[in-house]
């Protein structure tokens, strides 16, 4: 988007979170550590938070590894890039100066090896700002001398210390290193699995409670009236033709199985049918009937459009949609009912929603995506048995009732007609009893398996989807790389625009803020890390600030229009932070000849912190990703002292860091 940074950040009032399009804590686990863990275990996990961008909280797990006894070359070296991390000298205190200072003199006692050497060049390279027209050569060829690794680990951390001639020497081939390492372990298409939040584990609507306990207990009662009512109206019967009776009873008997066996099938069938068509209906978002559920309606749209993605050869999107709105409307009603209690944002439940997408898909493909309906669905023979059955039943039960005439008087034909009356309504009762139990019995078995079976594919989806998102998530010192190279190369770009080289700089500092809409993610412990930034770099030379801001998505690296402008120092009137607990940090610029300037820092997060996260500590590690505290220490020293900050920051007049030999 080619937008201006500032009318990005003024784009939405204070308090909004407009433009923000996804959350994502990372439950890694790596940077934390038990408080009685070793030294040994303390500098290890420093070392992966300075190499993950977080060089505060590198800085207290280092120097209590080195307070409890942990103390040598390496973990010196990594103390040191851990106290100029991402900091300049006027950020210093006074004690941390001493202490930089003291820990230069214990060089000498460490044992000889590389990491000695890069110790001793980091303090060289110290040495030499307090010198003003230095012979840099020397240190150059030392620093050359050391491990890439030592190398690059000293050019990232000490970026804000070394300018000059210093950083003139060694700029072409930073800037090599950058370009080179900028799209390095293919970032475009990695990137967006950083921000992608955790699925939520898969969930399957189980069978329905079971009536047939309930079913089962009132069989006996009806069963037993009936038997007895059927019972004492065949002995009428005997009684009055014993001959023809035995014929009737028969004839009925075979009647009633063949009703039994058929109509069970039929009524089984159709109770189902009935039961799938409405079980998960839900009235349309459009319908005035709706509930209004938000979650429901974004897991609808979310159908909706992996639907109209996941579409059948031969068939238009919208067509497809209208062929499987029944199915969706299903599929909707069950994953709202599933996950709602969860609270959760449906991007959680995305894997699902587009796995059930692609499994209709491969239904229609393969001629089974109604089967349910078809399988239901209740065959011409089983209803005409079941029908012959019935008539069979009801004119052998009125050819009782005339046997029972022929043969006895008017007292004999009122009993057989009331038995006849206790028949048909015990029958029912048993029946219905019966066939609820019976079906039932037959459900629960069948909606188990289903459950199991589809439990299953959704388990194994859902362990291929995390599993391709562990293995394609940037780890935090790959996104910590590839911001440090952007970083670099707009830095280089700004130079190059206004031709500078670092001789002709006072020092510098960039300010790393989100851009909206944006999307971000973070581990635990660790800094927010954004799909698009603003950039705005501060150039501070003899002639006043210049000033270079532009947006740029991370993915890709493609910036937008970039904003330029230049001022005095005297033109910079003030500097204020601003902070709200349910809003972010905001830093306004006040110049003298313009505008207040209101800059987003960051964005509230206390609503996305774990239990065992401590607000405070979070905000500062995310300040200081942002180069927020180097940057207000900065300007406010500028808007403070004006041309004046540049004699009482003059490298001549700061201590020397030479190592002792």
């Amino acid at each position: 988007m080619n937008e201006d940074s500032s009318a990005t950040h003024n784009s939405a009032a204070y308090g909004s979170t407009v433009g923000i399009q996804a959350e994502v804590v990372h439950n890694s686990t790596v940077n934390f550590i038990h408080p009685d863990a070793s030294p040994q275990e303390k500098y290890k996990v420093g070392v992966r938070f300075l190499e993950d961008g977080v060089p505060s909280r590198a800085r207290d797990m280092i120097s209590d590894a080195i307070a409890h006894g942990h103390d040598n070359a390496e973990v010196r070296f990594h103390w040191v890039l851990a106290m100029l991390s991402a900091r300049a000298y006027h950020d210093l205190s006074t004690e941390e100066l001493q202490r930089l200072h003291h820990a230069s003199g214990l060089v000498r006692t460490y044992a000889e090896g590389e990491w000695k050497d890069a110790l001793r060049v980091a303090f060289e390279l110290l040495a030499m700002l307090s010198t003003a027209d230095g012979d840099t050569a020397r240190v150059l060829e030392r620093l050359r001398a050391l491990s890439p690794r030592q190398r690059d680990d000293i050019l990232h951390h000490l970026d804000l210390v070394l300018t000059g001639g210093l950083k003139d020497g060694l700029w072409a081939e930073n800037r090599e290193r950058a370009e080179a390492a900028r799209f390095g372990n293919d970032r475009v298409q990695r990137v967006w699995a950083y921000f992608e939040p955790e699925p939520i584990g898969p969930r399957a609507m189980p069978p329905r409670p079971s009536t047939a306990p309930a079913a089962r207990a009132a069989l006996p009662v009806r069963a037993g009236l009936f038997v007895v009512v059927t019972a004492f109206l065949w002995i009428l019967g005997l009684v009055a033709n014993p001959v023809a009776a035995l014929v009737e009873l028969l004839v009925a008997l075979g009647a009633g199985l063949t009703a039994a066996h058929f109509g069970c099938r039929w009524w089984y069938q159709q109770h189902q049918l009935k039961a799938r068509n409405s079980e998960y209906h839900i009235p349309h978002m459009r319908d005035p009937a709706s509930p209004g559920d938000g979650f429901t309606n974004r897991v609808r749209h979310s159908f909706d459009h992996y639907f109209s993605t996941r579409v059948p050869h031969g068939f238009a999107p919208h067509e497809w949609l209208g062929h499987t709105v029944g199915i969706r409307n299903s599929l909707v009603a069950e994953i709202a009912l599933l996950y709602r209690e969860s609270r959760i944002g449906v991007d959680r439940v995305n894997w699902l929603i587009r796995f059930l997408a692609e499994d209709a898909r491969e239904r229609h493909n393969n001629g089974t995506l109604f089967d349910n309906r078809h399988h239901n669905r209740t065959s011409v023979v089983t209803k005409a048995l079941c029908v012959v059955g019935l008539v069979a039943l009801g004119i052998t039960t009125f050819a009782l009732l005339g046997t029972v005439a022929s043969g006895g008087g008017a007292s004999q034909i009122l009993l057989a007609i009331l038995a006849v009356g206790g028949a048909v309504w015990s029958g029912r009762a048993a029946a219905s009893s019966w066939l609820e139990a019976r079906g039932e019995e037959r459900r629960m078995t069948e909606e188990s398996h289903e459950y199991q079976e589809r439990l299953a594919a959704r388990q194994v989806a859902y362990q291929n989807w995390k599993t391709f998102l562990d293995t394609t998530r940037p780890s935090e010192l790959e996104m910590e790389s590839w911001l440090t190279c952007d970083k670099t190369l707009f830095v280089d770009e700004a130079l190059r625009h206004y031709q500078l080289s670092w001789r002709d700089l006072i020092t510098h500092t960039i300010l790393v803020t989100p851009a909206r809409p944006y999307k971000r993610g973070r581990v635990k412990g660790g800094p927010w890390r954004y799909s698009r930034y603003s950039f705005r770099l501060f150039l501070v030379t003899q002639d006043g600030v210049r000033e270079i801001s532009t947006e740029f998505d991370f993915a890709d690296a493609k910036r937008g229009d970039e904003q330029r402008s230049n001022y005095r120092f005297d033109a910079l009137s003030s500097v204020q932070v601003t902070e709200r607990t349910h809003v972010g940090y905001d830093l306004e610029l006040v110049l003298t000849n313009g505008p207040a300037r209101n800059i987003r820092v960051k964005d509230a997060d206390t609503h996305q912190l774990a239990p065992d996260e401590n607000a405070q500590e979070i905000a500062e590690i995310n300040l200081n990703a942002a180069g927020f505290i180097h940057t207000f220490r900065l300007l406010e020293g500028i808007a403070a002292d004006g041309k004046g900050w540049i004699e009482r920051n003059n490298p001549n007049n700061l201590p020397s860091f030479r190592a002792a030999d």
